[in-house]
């Protein structure tokens, strides 16, 4: 969601349980450390070293989309770019393709309904997330010469899927007054996708509030988190230790895990800092650090352990702390 649009969702609540929280040692608030008024500010002198020996510049740029690019991902030498409603494939490296990228006039590989807002490829597939509450998933074929659309494996939920909840009265919600549905379905833009460590679950997070796990063999739904932030969620994120990470117009970011005695996701920690929505988070390549951005201009670094204040006196902090806050006007 935008930052300049009104947050609103028709999703009231799921009949499903409310999650409890894990029994973690206590979360303490944390004096936020100095912001950094700009990122054009005087560098470390370390810092100042890595950037002189740092040079970046323009390859080419990829035109064809005749609406906005809202989604990216890569996927081996190839970059896959999501737009209004049409997912198109480009080589990633031009310098070591024979292929013109001007003349990639057929690099459509799929069209459907709803803008494109998140794409994630698994192995032969690719999943895409909509605005029109649905997830896609695509057979990724004839990539060499892209000269072929992708044929469409599925449209989650599966039919098969809602129909088997449908049968049983409790896997009914209500999304608004006099109308229902199943709790398998997205009923709002479908925001970001994430996949698990080892590949077996997707998790998808919505514009109604809701995270929900997929399975990626048979597609299936197998959980779904209600009411998991006040707001539309924006952005997911998965750490290897299975920690699940999701930011929301609320100003939050929440973080799940598994319980092994209920088998379903509950929420242990709320880590609030930003001052607006927040759209978008990342995590480093061992899950010490997270970095969320938001509307108010700023990026936010989490740093994730045990420490204590002041080398060593006081109370510990809790699983995440702020670290550093980058940007102007926080």
């Amino acid at each position: 969601m935008s930052c300049d649009q009104t947050s609103y969702s028709d999703y009231d609540s799921q009949s499903h349980p409310d999650h409890l929280q894990a029994s973690l040692p206590a979360l303490y608030s944390q004096p936020s450390l100095p912001s950094v008024p700009s990122l054009t500010s005087k560098p470390h002198h370390r810092h100042q070293e890595i950037l002189s020996t740092t040079h970046h510049h323009c390859l080419t740029t990829l035109a064809g989309h005749s609406s906005y690019v809202s989604s990216l991902t890569l996927a081996g030498k190839f970059l896959y770019s999501g737009s209004d409603n049409e997912i198109r494939l480009w080589m990633r490296n031009p310098l070591d393709s024979e292929i013109d990228q001007e003349d990639l006039s057929n690099n459509v590989v799929a069209v459907a309904k709803g803008a494109v807002k998140s794409l994630v490829v698994l192995a032969e597939k690719l999943f895409s997330a909509h605005q029109d509450h649905k997830i896609r998933v695509w057979r990724i074929n004839n990539q060499e010469t892209n000269q072929h659309k992708y044929t469409r494996l599925a449209t989650l939920p599966t039919l098969g899927d809602r129909a088997f909840k449908s049968l049983l009265p409790k896997n009914q919600v209500q999304i608004r007054r006099h109308k229902t549905s199943t709790w398998v379905h997205h009923v709002d833009t479908v925001s970001a996708l994430a996949l698990s460590s080892d590949e077996s679950h997707l998790y998808s997070v919505s514009w109604d509030r809701t995270l929900k796990i997929w399975r990626t063999s048979d597609f299936r739904c197998m959980e779904s988190v209600a009411n998991a932030h006040d707001d539309a969620i924006n952005a997911v994120a998965l750490s290897n230790d299975g920690s699940v990470y999701t930011g929301s117009a609320d100003k939050k970011i929440k973080v799940w895990r598994k319980s092994s005695e209920e088998n379903k996701h509950s929420l242990v920690d709320t880590l609030e800092k930003h001052k607006s929505g927040i759209n978008a988070l990342a995590l480093s390549s061992d899950g010490s650090v997270l970095y969320s951005g938001a509307c108010d201009r700023s990026i936010v670094v989490w740093e994730k352990g045990w420490r204590r204040r002041h080398g060593g006196f006081g109370r510990p902090e809790g699983p995440h702390r702020v670290h550093i806050v980058l940007g102007c006007g926080v």
